[in-house]
């Protein structure tokens, strides 16, 4: 490095330090200059990727759809600039790594014992950034029960940011090696069941009149099509009454958050059945009297100054209610549209 400079405006004293010999390997020599020079070149490759990598990012975020694309190449171009910038580094140093083959065979045998883990984990990262069946962006859910938002595939982990808005890094070799669910894979909706139940002897149609009134009201249940239909399943017997479900197609922004959407639409559907005075049963156990002092029916309570129980229209006048779970998920669409990378709360 400082030898690039004129020898006749290079004070003695400055070029004697550019060729002062600090080691000796094999045939090449290390001197202060070739030193200073790959620690320029390394820092120099350091920044660049840095400023690359920032202007890829920021022309991520605004290109949408394009996003998970860029990023392969923010990747790619990042790795490459850092690579390079190490090999121009060595070559700066002068080493004649011919002379080195002994010692490099064995410092290769080292360091594959002990950083194949490292080395797996970035091949990984490779092969995750070029399949793109996981992106940027997606809602996965591993086995383990690990959930969220892809926020970064790094050279050694995925980062993803999960509905409490908490960072979990996943080694990248897991979302190869084992079963991955892609809950929005190539944007796609996914259908969701939320139980529930009435009692028996209840009119199961009007049940589903009510429930799939109550699901249309979301505002995030998409509109019928011939494939995708909001539904209601009579699924079972339970022990104190019929056992439901709502299937029901939500946005894109409600899968990304299964936890608020589970709770808006259960909201929803206990805000229908209390205004249609339908009964939600509880455990319990009935104990029947058919007759009292010889009464019964309205004649058996007269007769214990009973108050008559309340009716179905009074349990059900009030019809609106405010439902938090389905104002969270509103928020949240919202603020998908400004920053679609930046990962769902709820």
């Amino acid at each position: 490095m400082l030898g690039a400079m004129p020898e006749d405006l290079m004070p003695k004293e400055l070029r004697e330090l550019d060729a002062f010999e600090l080691v000796r390997l094999g045939k090449s020599s290390i001197t202060v200059g070739g030193i200073v020079a790959a620690v320029v070149i390394i820092v120099l490759a350091l920044v660049a990727a840095r400023i690359v990598s920032g202007t890829l990012r920021r022309v991520r975020h605004r290109s949408g759809e394009a996003g998970p694309s860029i990023y392969i190449f923010e990747k790619l171009a990042t790795y490459g600039l850092v690579i390079l910038g190490l090999i121009a580094a060595f070559s700066t140093l002068g080493l004649d790594l011919s002379s080195l083959t002994l010692f490099a065979g064995a410092l290769g045998v080292g360091l594959g014992f002990g950083m194949q883990g490292v080395v797996k984990e970035f091949i990984s990262g490779l092969v995750l950034l070029f399949d793109k069946l996981v992106r940027i962006g997606d809602y996965i859910e591993l086995q383990t029960g690990e959930r969220g938002v892809v926020a970064e595939i790094g050279p050694r982990a995925t980062r993803i940011r999960n509905n409490d808005d908490l960072d979990v890094l996943i080694p990248n070799s897991r979302l190869i090696e084992a079963p991955v669910t892609n809950w929005t894979h190539q944007n796609g909706t996914r259908r969701m069941h939320i139980p529930f139940i009435v009692a028996y002897g209840t009119d199961k149609e009007d049940v589903r009149d009510a429930v799939l009134k109550a699901a249309h009201g979301v505002p995030f249940t998409l509109t019928d099509t011939a494939h995708r239909k909001t539904q209601v399943w009579l699924v079972g017997f339970g022990v104190s009454g019929l056992n439901f479900e709502l299937v029901v197609w939500p946005a894109l922004e409600a899968v990304k958050r299964p936890n608020a959407a589970h709770a808006a639409y259960t909201w929803a559907i206990e805000d229908a059945l209390r205004a249609g005075g339908f009964e939600i049963p509880l455990p319990q156990q009935e104990l029947r009297v058919r007759s009292l002092f010889g009464q019964e029916a309205q004649a058996a309570r007269d007769a214990l100054r009973l108050k008559p129980t309340k009716t179905a229209e009074t349990a059900g006048a009030k019809a609106t209610t405010t439902n938090d779970a389905a104002d969270d998920l509103v928020r949240g669409a919202e603020e998908d549209a400004l920053d679609p990378v930046k990962p769902p709360v709820g």
